[in-house]
């Protein structure tokens, strides 16, 4: 009897421990899902003035228009600009900084067949889980980063993973 005891408390503390060294990888090294709310990894100190921005799917997936991109400014002054993306969701995210036209209203992009909308002109992104600039997403619990130098005018930050930008992943920022 105490042995299959001491095999039981062994096993859960191996457990605990393989737990804890996995988690501690992934703060560590980066690129893994630590879970929602929680950071993988840090981004360097930015230049300019600093946008926070916030993708979320609030846990449920692309449906209801769940999804979100939440900026914590909506102007900012012209000039150096870095967006500091953080994943909060469960899904994979990204930015991507994209003018406005004259006229044109945030979230009224066509969508194409692939469920993206244009990157034309597109000014940069941030899609590198733990990383600046470009890359295959932002995981959950990660941020990516990205420094540019903006005129004053208006912009939309996107998500333009398949589904994002229609699901309601888009926000307007104004250059003054």
């Amino acid at each position: 009897m105490k042995s299959s005891r001491l095999t039981i408390v062994l096993g859960a503390a191996a457990v605990l421990v393989l737990t804890a060294l996995s988690v501690a990888a992934v703060v560590l090294f980066g690129g893994a899902t630590v879970g929602p709310g929680v950071r993988a990894c840090s981004s360097p100190s930015l230049a300019g003035t600093v946008v926070d921005v916030t993708l979320t799917d609030m846990g449920r997936g692309m449906m209801g228009g769940r999804l979100r991109l939440v900026p914590d400014v909506r102007t900012v002054p012209h000039g150096t600009v870095s967006f500091l993306a953080v994943n909060r969701g469960a899904l994979p995210h990204e930015l991507v900084v994209l003018p406005l036209a004259d006229g044109q209203r945030a979230g009224t992009r066509a969508v194409g067949a692939d469920g993206k909308v244009g990157e034309e002109g597109a000014l940069g992104e941030a899609s590198a889980s733990c990383a600046q600039g470009e890359g295959d997403g932002i995981l959950p619990g990660a941020e990516s980063w990205v420094t540019l130098d903006l005129p004053p005018g208006r912009y939309e930050l996107v998500c333009n993973l398949p589904g994002h930008y229609a699901a309601g992943m888009y926000a307007e920022l104004t250059v003054s």
